[in-house]
C-alpha cells in the first residue's frame, strides 16, 4: 500500500484560469473600468471576487464598456490561487464552478442593496451567470474572434413601439421617424477594414483600424415576438471596437435617418479620418453587448498573439 501523504502536488499548477460570462444593468455604473470613487462594473466585481476567494484578484474583460452601457454577454477571466479555488466547495459536493456562482450571487445582490437606486431583495444589476475552468491561453479580451452590440430606438413613427417606461433605461426615445432604409444603405461602405479615427476617441498608443463584419439597421414588426417589437434595433459585429465607436456608428445613422445629413455622409467622415469631423456619439443607454465569440481552445493562443500583434501596428485594433 503506498502511503498517504498531505504533502504538496508538486505538478499541480500554482493558478487556475477561469472564465466568467456576466450581464448588467448599465444604468448605475461608471462604465467597466475601475475607478478611484465611482462605482464601476470592475470595482464591483473584483470585490466581489476577493471577498469569496479571500485573496486579490486581476480581472480581463472582452469589452470594455462605457457608462451606462450594458451587458447581456460580457465575457471576463482571472486567475485563481489553486487552493483558493479547490477550497471554494469547502465539505460540500459542489463543484468550484457551482460554489464561486453560488457565493458570487449573494454577495453581489448584498452589494446592490447600497447602490445608487436599492434593488429589490435578492436581485442586483450585476450578475455573473457563467464560470468555468479554461486553457491558461484562454484570454477574454485578446483571444476574441468578434464581439456583437445591439441599440435600440423607439422612434415616432407610425409603426414605431410604444413608450415603455419599464424599458426607458434600454431604449432611446426619439420624437421624429426614422429612415431605417436611408440608415442601412448609409452603413454599407463602413463595412471590410478600415481606419475608424472619425468614429473613435483614440487611446494614446492603440490604432484605431477595425473590421466591421455587420452593420444592420432594422424595424420589427410591432407584433414581432419578445420586448423588441416596434424597435428600430443596430445589430453591429467587429472583430473589437475602440472608444465609443459603436456609440458614433449610431450617432451617424441618427443623422441620415432623421435627415440632418445625406445618405453618403458616414462614409465621407470615414475617408476623413479626423477627430476634428467626428461622428456624433449617441446616448448610452440604448447600448447592450450582446455576445463575445471565441475560437476553439486549440486555437486560444494563435488568435490572442495575433491580436495583440495587429493592435501593436502603428497603422492598424482595441
Amino acid at each position: 500500500m503506498v502511503p498517504m501523504s498531505n504533502a504538496p502536488d508538486s505538478t499541480r499548477p500554482e493558478s487556475v484560469r477561469v472564465r466568467l460570462d456576466l450581464a448588467y444593468d448599465g444604468t448605475g455604473f461608471h462604465g467597466w473600468a475601475a475607478q478611484p470613487g465611482q462605482r464601476t462594473v470592475e470595482g464591483v466585481l473584483t470585490d466581489a471576487l476577493a471577498t469569496v476567494l479571500r485573496a486579490p484578484v486581476r480581472l480581463t474583460v472582452a469589452g470594455r464598456t462605457d457608462a451606462g452601457v450594458h451587458a447581456a454577454g460580457q465575457v471576463a477571466h482571472l486567475d485563481v490561487p489553486t487552493a483558493a479555488w479547490l477550497a471554494l466547495p469547502g465539505r460540500s459536493t459542489r463543484s468550484p464552478e457551482q460554489a464561486l456562482l453560488e457565493r458570487l450571487a449573494g454577495v453581489l445582490a448584498r452589494e446592490a442593496q447600497h447602490g445608487p437606486v436599492p434593488a429589490p431583495r435578492g436581485a442586483g444589476d450585476l450578475v455573473v451567470h457563467g464560470a468555468r475552468q479554461v486553457p491558461a491561453a484562454f484570454d477574454a479580451r485578446f483571444s476574441a474572434l468578434t464581439r456583437r452590440y445591439c441599440y435600440r430606438i423607439a422612434d415616432g413613427g407610425p409603426a414605431g413601439a410604444p413608450r415603455d417606461p419599464a424599458r426607458r433605461g434600454q431604449v432611446l426615445w426619439l420624437n421624429e421617424t426614422l429612415d431605417v432604409a436611408a440608415m442601412q444603405a448609409a452603413g454599407r461602405p463602413l463595412l471590410g477594414e478600415h481606419d475608424f479615427l472619425s468614429y473613435c476617441r483614440p487611446r494614446e498608443g492603440a490604432t484605431t483600424i477595425r473590421t466591421l463584419k455587420e452593420l444592420s439597421w432594422r424595424r420589427l414588426a410591432p407584433d414581432a415576438p419578445g420586448p423588441d417589437g416596434g424597435l428600430v434595433v443596430l445589430t453591429v459585429v467587429a472583430d473589437a471596437f475602440c472608444h465609443s465607436m459603436v456609440r458614433s456608428l449610431v450617432g451617424a445613422a441618427l443623422a441620415v435617418g432623421t435627415g440632418r445629413r445625406d445618405a453618403d455622409w458616414p462614409a465621407r467622415l470615414l475617408a476623413a479620418r479626423s477627430r476634428q469631423l467626428a461622428a456624433p456619439v449617441a446616448p448610452a443607454h440604448g447600448l447592450t453587448l450582446k455576445e463575445v465569440t471565441y475560437p476553439a481552445d486549440a486555437d486560444l493562443a494563435a488568435q490572442a498573439e495575433r491580436a495583440r500583434i495587429r493592435r501593436r501596428s502603428p497603422g492598424c485594433c482595441e
